[in-house]
């Protein structure tokens, strides 16, 4: 039997099936489109529309590829008695290291032999259940099963796929089938436009932070677009990279710099903090304030936490790293506080959103003090004043490049 399993649509009076039909649900979804509606609520609403229009849908899904950090793919599902819900799913493997249940489904037969679509009876003489899902469907009720793709490009898994299923007795009608292929581009499109701001979000969040990013997204796209906030600066760097990177491999000494950061920045996010950027092998963050002195010592207080949390987990990281016999990861960390130019800098074909000014400057020669014996973590006494002013205080120190000395302090610990 031909995968498609198509019948041969007739021009019955099914209402379902009109070209009038279709074109309302088709224009609703240009709609959406342009206003780019959250995938699930995009599912929900064209479900809603087709079985208030008398087509027989009990299950909707689909699934699409994302750019994220994290996962690989997203799918929403939709039942009839209950609003769809979206699934974010892990990178998956292509070919023979795919998971079992995506090669043994009819969307990876689907893609993989870049069909349009493939049906399925689930019940009745025609029936033929050569999926695991298919027979679940079948056992839960469902007599019917209509899979589609759309491609977005070239690529194997550049689109979205989906599937329909009824639990009409019979199955799907000639106009039922119509219905759902012709609205099959149209979905396709409001999905896309939906993605493409989906994965501009993710992208500029990822490279740039949160904060960052939505300026960008904003339009602060010019050379000089920025602002002067207060904030807490946080700047680490790790200890005896050099040497390590010198000797290493370079697959190892990357698993190294990941660990170390998931140790440090990772206690900066944890903590409300935003990472922005990477200098080799050092981190820089802020937690901005909003300007009264509450915001200031809760941007402050933020920033301490994310250095102790950034101490326990650099503990935690030894004591598995001595397990293996490797030596143990040091950094050092400046505190500080001060106002700071948060914008673009850079030459007109490529910028860089970051911040700059006198702050940071000092928040970097800061780090540098702790390599003088004084403790991995100093603060400057801007920072200090806004936790506790009687915090140990080392005195007054040179910064490197810096014109003015500033006075030092450092955390008390238990």
């Amino acid at each position: 039997m031909d995968d498609s399993q198509a019948s041969t649509l007739t021009a019955g009076a099914d209402a379902a099936g009109t070209p009038a039909t279709i074109e309302t649900v088709a224009d609703w979804l240009t709609d959406q489109a342009l206003a780019e509606m959250e995938v699930d609520d995009l599912v929900d609403g064209l479900c809603d529309r087709l079985h208030a229009a008398g087509v027989p849908i009990w299950r909707a899904h689909v699934t699409f590829r994302i750019i994220h950090p994290l996962y690989g793919s997203r799918s929403a599902t939709w039942y009839r008695d209950r609003n769809a819900e979206l699934a974010s799913h892990p990178r998956a493997f292509v070919g023979s290291q795919a998971p079992a249940a995506w090669q043994n489904s009819p969307l990876y037969r689907l893609v993989h032999k870049r069909m349009d679509h493939l049906r399925r009876r689930l019940t009745g003489p025609e029936a033929l259940l050569d999926f695991p899902l298919l027979q679940e469907l079948r056992d839960d009720g469902g007599t019917d099963y209509l899979a589609f793709s759309v491609a977005f490009g070239d690529g194997l898994y550049n689109g979205m796929a989906g599937s329909f299923t009824t639990d009409r007795e019979g199955g799907f009608s000639d106009g039922h089938l119509r219905a759902l292929l012709a609205l099959r581009k149209p979905l396709g499109v409001a999905t896309k436009m939906r993605l493409q701001a989906e994965i501009a979000r993710n992208v500029v969040r990822t490279y740039l932070g949160p904060r960052a990013g939505l300026r960008v997204l904003g339009g602060q796209i010019q050379r000089g677009d920025g602002e002067t906030l207060p904030a807490a600066l946080w700047y680490c760097d790790l200890r005896g990279s050099t040497a390590m990177a010198d000797r290493m491999e370079t697959e190892s000494f990357i698993a190294l710099l990941n660990a170390y950061f998931e140790a440090t920045a990772g206690a900066v996010l944890e903590q409300g903090g935003e990472i922005l950027g990477f200098i080799g092998d050092a981190v820089l963050a802020i937690s901005p304030a909003d300007g009264d002195a509450a915001a200031e010592r809760a941007a402050c207080g933020r920033a301490l936490a994310a250095a102790d949390e950034a101490t326990r987990r650099m503990a935690a990281l030894n004591e598995s790293r001595a397990e293996t016999g490797a030596d143990p990861l040091s950094f050092g960390l400046g505190l500080h506080f001060g106002d700071v130019m948060f914008g673009n800098i850079g030459v007109a074909e490529r910028l860089s959103f970051n911040v700059i000014g006198r702050t940071v400057n000092e928040v970097c020669r800061l780090e540098e003090l702790t390599r003088e014996g004084d403790g991995p973590v100093l603060a400057s006494a801007a920072f200090a004043d806004r936790i506790d002013p009687d915090w140990p205080e080392i005195g007054e120190r040179a910064l490197r490049g810096i014109g003015r000395p500033i006075a030092v302090h450092r955390p008390p610990r238990d």
